[in-house]
């Protein structure tokens, strides 16, 4: 009797702690619902978006879409930043190897016929240096415009966006650094144009012995003329 009584209490005790670890199962398993609610979206845009602080259960739609449009906004100004300053420092450069170039021109014109062969030469050479890095130069510019005008279109995009959002404050910020790149850049151009209608009434670029010396120089032998349109 003993020995029945030990085995129904074990039995008993056995069916006490399934029952026990049934309900917790259950409890558990009742809370998963809003455990998936809380932490669904951490879990789905933790690849991409995990800079945006999710720390409350009842975030909006709204509310997360008008901080990833700051988000856009800031990394749009970053982008538009970088290609302006890019553009800006390409085209003053440019327009310093212009100015050289009408320099060193006007002193060989005036100079001509004070010249003796080697002084000629040497300076013939410079002008043609520097010609060649006018095309360089303007090479850069052109393609820091293009991408300079890309960030401007992204811009004004991520500017719509923030706006549409209720980002009115990075909406507002975007558009500013957007208005203050575009006067820089338009600054700049002006100096460039009239620096090359400068360029243009000087006629440095117009000698037929500059010319044939670029094209000598591609050709990698270069021939200099002993005569340079001496009535200029």
């Amino acid at each position: 009797m003993a020995l029945l009584r030990r085995k129904a209490f074990a039995l008993g005790c056995f069916a006490a702690s399934v029952l026990s670890t049934t309900n917790r199962t259950r409890h558990m398993l009742g809370r998963l619902p809003s455990l998936i609610k809380r932490n669904w979206i951490s879990l789905s845009v933790s690849g991409g978006l995990c800079a945006v602080p999710f720390v409350q259960d009842t975030v909006s739609h709204e509310a997360l879409i008008r901080r990833a449009s700051s988000l856009v906004t800031d990394s749009a100004n970053t982008y538009l930043s970088q290609t302006t300053l890019a553009l800006v420092d390409s085209l003053n450069e440019y327009i310093n190897a212009v100015h050289t170039l009408i320099t060193l021109h006007r002193s060989y014109v005036a100079n001509i016929n004070k010249l003796n062969p080697t002084q000629e030469n040497t300076i013939w050479q410079m002008i043609v240096s520097k010609r060649q890095e006018i095309i360089a130069r303007r090479n850069d510019w052109k393609k820091f415009e293009t991408s300079w005008l890309t960030a401007v279109d992204l811009s004004e995009l991520a500017t719509e966006a923030a706006f549409n959002a209720g980002a009115d404050q990075s909406s507002a910020a975007a558009q500013t650094n957007l208005q203050m790149a575009q006067s820089q850049v338009e600054q700049v151009r002006q100096r460039s144009r009239e620096t090359e209608k400068e360029l243009k009434n000087s006629k440095a670029e117009d000698s037929e012995r500059l010319q044939t010396s670029l094209t000598s120089a591609t050709q990698e032998e270069e021939e200099i003329p002993e005569a340079y349109l001496r009535e200029d």
